[in-house]
């Protein structure tokens, strides 16, 4: 697995870097210290997935990280930031990010993090994931039409593929549960984007949370 960092604090870098080398099957292919070196350096270097700090000078994590979902679709993004900042999530949800990373969080989740989004799933630290869907329960309104009504549409297979996207299963783990190939679920969970309207995994996640898809505690109904 590919990985591009981009941090503008390099003992951040450092860190993070330590880290993921920890695993042998994760190599950091290259380091930026703003957005703008990030977007040039994942066109270059085609990582399988970039981890973008939010607040980067010259350009930021998030305008960064549309930029590059615009230019390298296949590279997964996931953004790192601090306690404080969850108020970027919408933000980065709509630029297209597949995860949401606490820099306090365990080393260990970095890791299943990192793994989760180069294998076509989605990421959330635990402590986002919980202040997200309390805020879209507070003002559900704010997101316009109920999107958890738009599930009835969906075929029940998809449902069932829906509901272990939600739980951050990637494609494979859901190919092994419902013995098929990787390449049907890739195609269900295109489907599945689509009929929702949505962007990427992890809104495709909320609406299953929402839909009541998922289990309280994060394993598929």
């Amino acid at each position: 697995m590919r990985v591009l960092l981009a941090d503008d604090e390099m003992i951040i870098r450092a860190g993070v870097r330590s880290i993921l080398t920890t695993d042998p099957d994760i190599e950091v292919v290259a380091e930026a210290s703003d957005g703008r070196e990030a977007v040039e350096l994942a066109r270059k270097h085609r990582p399988d997935v970039a981890l973008l700090d939010i607040r980067m000078p010259e350009m930021d994590g998030l305008t960064a990280a549309g930029e590059l979902r615009a230019t390298n679709p296949e590279t997964g993004v996931i953004m790192l930031t601090t306690f404080g900042e969850d108020k970027y999530i919408e933000r980065a949800l709509d630029a297209g990010v597949a995860g949401f990373l606490l820099k306090a969080s365990d080393p260990r989740d970095l890791i299943a993090g990192v793994r989760a989004v180069a294998g076509g799933g989605s990421c959330l630290s635990p402590l986002v994931a919980r202040r997200l869907m309390t805020d879209l329960r507070r003002a559900p309104a704010q997101r316009g039409e109920d999107q958890g009504g738009r599930t009835e549409l969906l075929t029940q297979r998809e449902r069932e593929v829906l509901g272990m996207l939600g739980a951050g299963l990637s494609n494979a783990q859901i190919a092994e549960r419902l013995h098929l190939v990787e390449g049907t679920i890739k195609t269900y969970v295109s489907a599945i984007l689509a009929q929702l309207g949505v962007r990427n995994r992890v809104q495709a996640a909320i609406i299953a949370y929402k839909a009541g898809l998922v289990e309280d505690g994060g394993d598929p109904r």
